[in-house]
This record gives C-alpha cells, structure tokens and sequence, in this order.
C-alpha cells in the first residue's frame, strides 16, 4: 500500500446551456437574494451583455440593483474598494459578475468587503484567510479561459506594491457559474484564442503539477480534448454556438482542475510579465507553455507524454512510439498557438508581443521566483533556469 493521498472539491453549481441565464432568478430566490449589483466592466457593457443579462433575470420575474462597471482590464484595489462601496451603499444582497477574469477576481475581492462592511481587503490576503460564507455570488463569464467562475483564487494588481495579490479561500467561490454561449458570441478573435490558451494552461499545468490527482486529471484531460477540437474552428466560425459552449465547458472544467491541482513555472512568468508589462494574462500563458513543457521534461515525461492522447486523439497517440510521445503532444500545443496567430495576430513570443524589452528579462525571472504557483511545479527553478526559459519564450 503507497502513502498517496489527496482532497479534491468543486462545489459550485454549474447552469450551462442556451437558456442558462434565466435560470439565475430562481438560484438568487433560493439564496434570499433580491437586490444583486451587477460587476462588469465598459467593454462589456458595450457590447450589450449586460443588457441581455438583466433582460433575461427580469424576463423570468426577477430583479436587479445597479451596475458597477469600473473594473479595469487587470483589476485594481481601487476597483475593489469603489465597487464594494457600491455595493453598501446600495443596500444590495448579492453580486452578480458579468466579464471575464479581471471582473470575476475583482467581484470575489469586492464580495469580501460586501460582506465584511468594508475596510481594506488587503488583510485578507494569503491562504485561508477568511473564516466564514460571504454573500450569495453569481459568475456569468463572458470569456472561455480564467476558470475564474469555478475557482477559489483572486488574483487583484496591486498598484502601489507593483505587484499582483492572491486571496484564495473556498469561501470566494461563486455559488453558482452560468455557462450561455450568448455571453461569447461576441468575443473578439485574439481574445478568442488567448482565453483558449489560458484553459488550455490551467489544465495542462494542472494535469503535470506535483499535486495531481484522479479527479482532477479526469477534468483537465476532457478540457484539453474539447479546447483541442474546438479552438481552431471557433476562430474560424465565431457564431458557432456548440463549439463556443464547448469552450465554455472546457474553461470550467480547467478551473475545477487546476482549482485542486495547483499551476506551476507558467503561471508565475505569466503573472509577473503581467503586472510588470500588462501583457494578457492568456497570451502569456500561450507564450510560456511549451517552453516550461521541454523545461519540465525532466522530471514529468510520462505524463507530457500522455498529453498526446487528449490533444490528437487515439490513432495518433497509438500511432507514436513512447520516447517520442512528449515531443508530439509539445509540438501539437506549438501548431495550435501557430494556428491562433495565423487566424487572429495572438503572439507566439514574448518579442511579437512588443511591450517588453529584452533587457528586462532578468528582472522578470527574479520576481518570478517570488510568486507561490512555483511550489507545485514538478521541478524546482533557479534563477538561471527561469531566466533559460524566458529566453527560450523571447523569440
């Protein structure tokens, strides 16, 4: 008998379909809720998603409080403070968040403060630092990427520290995730792509992390299967319907994967060029995943290998002999970041991405090493290392 042991838990309600917002009326009346404050941001009420939001809640006899639309693209403690003040000052009950990562992260960050009457949110920074239920939360992701509507993370850009911060708490999670693929019709083709990345990321880094387990292996592989069928012919049919709610699904499922199955080495370089350069936090991630892969090899091959199986299928996976396995399923992930390029400009290198000079790459790998995702990557990183694997990413 081994030692092996792990927890795993995903208790958000999931409500995905073509008709899956009008359902949020009777998940809010089941919670008491009766006044909600809508987070989103101005793009997203631009592009009339948060009208079809409340135009669906009231269609099914329910009610909506005002909308805070002031959350910048990667979030702020500002956004936080002014949003919860909102919030209070409104006399709201719950939070319904309409966007994508940043809007969700700022939402779980502002539903602290909702429920504690205020203050700064900063002290309760860290791992489990909250110690009771916050108030009822809806997630309406208008992307298909963070996972951020399942997971237990916010990650909010610190301006005056120049840094990002991390609250993680199973009390963040939403209490009910709506998957409607009205929410990504619209979606921009790079955003598109680099939301896919992104899930693709959560689950691949989830699947090869030093804390993975069977459930949440069975997550990440089904994720990378739907992303790896459905993110080329996205690109090439936006209004596809059932590959835009496959999309949906697979970021969710990556979510719940990488919710129990921490990331690694891709995330920490993704989050500091981001907060030092705001390169998009999926473009980033596109950018650093096979790099990190061959960086990883080392001490994961088998189960890179076994990657090969969920991004090409079985014929292929069969077809391959064993040591050359690991390389295929790389290469498969470097074909699908060539073909977002080709579709839609999403940057293949950190040097296409043209907000970061070359010079700064030692400063990033020192910060990287500062973020907590690498103490699940499956191989230890030194500076030098970090630094390697950058300047793989840089061209």
């Amino acid at each position: 008998m081994t030692d092996h042991y792990f927890e795993f838990s995903s208790p958000v309600k999931l409500v995905a379909g073509f008709r899956a917002l009008e359902h949020i009326p009777f998940e809010l009346e089941t919670r008491g809720a009766t006044r909600p404050l809508i987070v989103s941001d101005k793009g997203v009420v631009a592009a009339g998603l948060v009208e079809v939001v409340m135009a669906a809640v009231r269609a099914e006899g329910g009610n909506v409080g005002p909308v805070f639309d002031d959350v910048p693209p990667d979030s702020s403690m500002e956004a936080v403070e002014a949003g919860a003040r909102v919030y209070l000052e409104s006399g709201c009950d719950a939070i319904i968040a309409v966007g994508g990562g940043s809007v969700m992260d700022t939402a779980k960050a502002m539903n602290i403060m909702a429920t504690e009457g205020g203050g700064d949110p900063r002290r309760f920074a860290g791992y489990n630092n909250l110690t009771h239920r916050l108030k009822p939360f809806v997630a309406i992701p208008t992307t298909a990427g963070t996972g951020s509507e399942v997971t237990a993370i916010s990650v909010i850009k610190d301006r005056e520290a120049g840094s990002k911060t991390f609250f993680f708490s199973q009390f963040l999670l939403p209490d009910v995730a709506v998957l409607d693929p009205r929410m990504t019709l619209k979606l921009p083709p790079m955003i598109t792509a680099a939301t896919a990345m992104d899930a693709l990321t959560h689950a691949v880094e989830a699947y090869t992390c030093l804390g993975k387990n069977p459930l949440s292996d069975a997550y990440a592989e089904a994720a990378i299967r739907r992303i790896s069928r459905w993110m080329v012919p996205v690109l090439e049919n936006p209004q596809d319907g059932d590959g835009r709610l496959a999309l949906a699904e697979a970021a969710a499922m990556a979510g719940i994967a990488f919710s129990n199955s921490p990331v690694g080495l891709v995330h920490a370089l993704a989050h500091t060029v981001g907060a030092m350069y705001g390169i998009h936090h999926g473009a980033a991630n596109s950018i650093f995943l096979p790099a990190v892969l061959r960086f990883n090899l080392p001490r994961c091959r088998d189960q890179i290998g076994d990657l090969l199986l969920y991004l090409a299928g079985a014929d292929v996976y069969a077809g391959t002999s064993v040591d050359r396995r690991p390389e295929e399923a790389i290469g498969r992930i470097v074909e699908l970041k060539e073909r977002a390029y080709e579709l839609c400009g999403l940057p293949r290198t950190l040097a296409e991405t043209g907000k970061i000079p070359r010079d700064a790459l030692p400063e990033v790998a020192t910060r990287s090493l500062d973020d907590g995702t690498m103490v699940m990557n499956p191989r230890d990183v030194t500076y030098e290392q970090a630094l390697e694997v950058l300047e793989a990413a840089w061209d």
